[in-house]
């Protein structure tokens, strides 16, 4: 994620919500409360009808009954709480790559806001870096871990581990004493590419 996220809070006006948008070089942004908790999400699209009516003064014929009343919605709003698209899909943290990719994807949106536990606002990940993510291929992943892991933090048992990766998941094989075969483990699972760690590994 991108730790440092712009936001607007919920009473932001509509031209502050126009600057920050622009400021920031972004599409979207995290609207939050007093405490900094996530409220919903302000697009570039939820600025647009009021946009068009600030320019005009008319609101144009739009089909579709449901895009006419979400347009006109939008264009009496005045403040990021009315525009905004609420409640928020957010993600957290700990979130897995497939998970927060799933949310993005249902979103609709360039950039989800990431949240602790209690909704406040921690920062935003990008669709492309979630992309990114998810189509690296399994032979990068089989050789961070046996160049970066196993030959620089456990060289001497090398010979005897195999690793597999398919579509994310790492199986893991051979000998190992059980308290490296955990710390072993517990490193690859935390390599961000990974989906599943099967633990074929023996005592020895």
């Amino acid at each position: 994620m991108d730790p440092s996220a712009a936001s607007v809070s919920g009473d932001s006006a509509f031209m502050a919500i126009a600057r920050t948008l622009t400021d920031a070089g972004v599409g979207s942004l995290p609207v939050t409360d007093a405490e900094g908790r996530v409220m919903g999400v302000v697009s570039e699209s939820d600025l647009l009808a009021k946009a068009a009516v600030e320019a005009t003064g008319h609101r144009p014929g739009v089909p579709g009954a449901l895009a006419r009343r979400r347009l006109n919605e939008s264009a009496r709003a005045y403040t990021a709480e009315d525009l905004m698209t609420a409640p928020a899909i957010t993600v957290f943290p700990e979130s897995t790559v497939a998970e927060a990719a799933w949310l993005a994807a249902l979103s609709r949106l360039k950039r989800v806001p990431v949240t602790d536990r209690e909704g406040h606002l921690v920062g935003v990940v990008r669709r492309n870096a979630l992309l990114a993510a998810l189509v690296r291929d399994d032979e990068g992943i089989r050789e961070e871990i046996e160049s970066r892991i196993l030959t620089e933090e456990f060289p001497g048992t090398r010979p005897a581990i195999e690793i597999v990766v398919r579509h994310g998941t790492v199986d893991v094989w051979g000998r190992m004493e059980r308290a490296d075969a955990r710390r072993l483990l517990d490193r690859i699972e935390g390599i961000a590419d990974v989906t599943e760690v099967v633990d074929h590994l023996t005592a020895g």
